[in-house]
């Protein structure tokens, strides 16, 4: 090499070892805690939905029914004084309106231990004493994954995967489990409905039953919504009275039987009732019996679902409809606060899609996890499966009003023609059961577990037909379901085995909204549904579905017989009398098959395992009240 390379060669060294030097320095120099650059929120645009593979009726295999653990009623306790004590957890209040009137205190909910991330220790900088030989490059590794911990330790964003976008955020326009989970971030009840299925204080903080037509409700002071206004007895009067209002008709079932609202001064009403209604002070944890704001609800009108008010944990920010709504902590909430600042809910109907987002991290929790993506999410060490049994029934309902479907004869016919345990079975491969009442087995005086197992019978199918004098080869209908795919290979299969009697059908697919919205309509042929109890009382798994002026009531099925003892069981408290009027009605609703029962439901959700506080709630009303991040 000669002279002059072996210079060039030397600067090339001393220029390469310069520009090392100083990008060490560089990636050294702490940044004050206030400088750190907080993690961009990324909005991820819900993915586009796979294609469903068919199945086909032969692929249905036997597999052992999954037992739905039985609830036993729980006997009736005395309306016993209970008096607040701090920070101690809410005790059950059970109190039953023929009882005295005896004060009930409650106990103010517990503080939940807020959990806070311990601040990063600092490491020390001396000057002039850092040693030439150190690696500088090793401390600059040191401090980039250090600020890469801090980052994660403000996680400060929950976001979530529902399958389905809410109807409406008023808590009166609705009776579907997606908007009820909405509007139980925003709004508050009077009374809340603990796992078990016993109440605890909400609004009220206390009660006294005075007869048993006429509660006595005190409500908490200092409380708050949203706009800063302060909640008073006015607006608990114009919550409940508007439920039965044209508005509330969604939700006439669990309002009908409330005379008014008596206000005795800011912070007291009276809760007067038509008539004896044993059931109605559990409904008043169902969304119906949310609080709004007077002032908010009459100043927006007819835009109010979109613009909502309340006294929850979180406050409205906005709603893009079909993609997303995303709430933010109140600061001013009465209770326990939120341990996290913004709450986004995203709309991803397909469940494959919620898995992928759950997996790769684009949201924390996400519900429901399907039969197929059971064992995916089971099995990934970053996540948690939760499981609870629900009191929910998935039904395939005929328009009884409706030629041929108004002769029971042809609803008995067609019931036969199914294999619904096989149906079940093939479908959902060990998650939940078969019904065979309306009443599920896990809710009190269900006799599902005393009745036959249903079975397939196509002869018997054949023979009522001809008593019914109808051609099975000349019914043509339409078999309606929205995109949940466990319903739409459910309808897939029942289409195949129709087709063995010769009845042509064809299976119509809608999003959530606008399924809902036509079967208002009441046009429809028959449709496949799930109903699910918010209220533990067997009247409301029975009455939303099948009374006459329900406003869920989609198989128009109007019968005053059924009537007469749906008002006979609301009228008696608990005990035999009333269990006998159940177990009669559900006997009756298998003779008179307005429906067919396809499937008990379980509540699945899968959760990252860095998300800690969140239970899968067993009535399917989830809550992020507790919620918080492992560090």
């Amino acid at each position: 090499m000669d002279s002059k390379k072996g210079m060039k060669f030397v600067w090339a060294v001393i220029i390469l070892a310069a520009i090392g030097a100083a990008f060490a320095i560089c990636t050294n120099q702490p940044k004050p805690a206030a400088e750190q650059p907080a993690p961009a929120a990324v909005e991820q645009p819900a993915p586009a939905q796979e294609a469903k593979p068919e199945v086909k009726a032969e692929e249905i295999k036997a597999e052992p029914e999954a037992k739905a653990e039985e609830v036993k009623a729980e006997p009736e306790a005395k309306a016993e004084e209970v008096k607040a004590e701090p920070e101690a957890k809410a005790e059950e209040v059970k109190a039953e309106p023929e009882a005295k009137a005896e004060e009930v205190k409650a106990e103010p909910e517990a503080k939940a231990e807020e959990v806070k991330a311990e601040p990063e220790a600092k490491p020390e900088v001396k000057e002039e004493e850092a040693k030439p030989e150190e690696p500088k490059a090793a401390l600059g590794l040191f401090a980039f994954f250090s600020a890469k911990k801090a980052e994660a330790a403000v996680k400060d964003t929950l976001v979530v995967a529902d399958q389905y976008d809410p109807t409406t955020l008023d808590p009166i326009g609705h009776n579907d489990y997606p908007t009820s989970r909405a509007c139980s971030h925003i709004y508050d009840t009077l009374i809340f409905l603990n796992p078990d299925g016993s109440l605890r204080p909400g609004l009220a903080e206390k009660w006294e039953f005075l007869s048993d037509k006429d509660y006595k409700m005190y409500l908490r002071k200092g409380v708050k919504f949203h706009n800063g206004e302060e909640l008073k007895a006015a607006d608990v009067k114009f919550s409940l009275e508007r439920a039965n209002t044209p508005a509330g008709s969604h939700i006439h079932t669990y309002s009908q039987d409330l005379d008014n609202v008596e206000i005795v001064d800011d912070y007291t009403v009276i809760l007067h009732l038509k008539k004896v209604n044993y059931p109605f002070f559990s409904s008043l944890v169902h969304s119906w019996g949310n609080i709004v704001n007077k002032k908010a609800v009459e100043a927006a009108g007819d835009d109010y679902g979109m613009n909502p008010v309340g006294t929850g944990p979180f406050k409205f920010v906005e709603w893009a409809k079909g993609d997303h709504y995303t709430f933010e902590r109140f600061d001013d909430y009465w209770g326990n606060k939120a341990k996290f600042k913004t709450l986004i809910v995203r709309s991803i109907p397909e469940p494959t899609n919620r898995t992928i987002e759950l997996e790769t991290g684009a949201v924390d929790i996400a519900y429901p996890v399907t039969t197929i993506e059971l064992r995916r999410v089971d099995e990934n060490p970053e996540l948690v499966l939760q499981r609870a049994v629900l009191p929910s029934t998935t039904y395939m309902g005929f328009n009884v009003h409706k030629k041929p479907f108004d002769d029971v004869r042809v609803r008995q016919a067609i019931s036969l023609a199914l294999d619904t345990v096989g149906i079940q079975r093939a479908i959902m491969r060990g998650v939940g059961k078969t019904p065979r009442s309306l009443i599920p087995s896990v809710t009190k005086y269900s006799i599902d577990g005393e009745l036959p197992v249903h079975t397939r019978d196509l002869e018997k199918a054949r023979e009522l037909f001809s008593a019914a004098g109808v051609d099975p080869n000349s019914i043509s209908l339409i078999i309606r379901t929205n995109e949940r795919k466990e319903r739409v290979d459910m309808a897939t299969i029942i289409q195949a085995q129709l087709a063995d009697l010769g009845i042509k059908s064809e299976i119509m697919q809608q999003e959530w909204g606008a399924y809902l919205n036509d079967l208002q309509k009441k046009e429809h042929d028959v449709f496949l549904l799930g109903w699910g109890l918010s209220v533990p009382d067997p009247d409301y798994a029975v009455a939303g579905l099948l009374e006459s002026n329900a406003g869920t009531n989609y198989t128009t099925f109007n019968d005053p017989k059924l009537d007469e003892m749906l008002a006979k069981g609301r009228s008696l408290p608990d005990g035999e009398e009333r269990a006998q009027v159940y177990k009669d009605m559900q006997l009756y609703i298998n003779e008179q098959l307005p429906m067919v029962y396809l499937h008990n439901d379980e509540a699945i959700a899968g959760v990252r395992k860095v998300v800690k506080g969140f239970e899968v709630d067993p009535f399917e009303v989830h809550s992020f009240r507790n919620v918080y991040f492992e560090e």
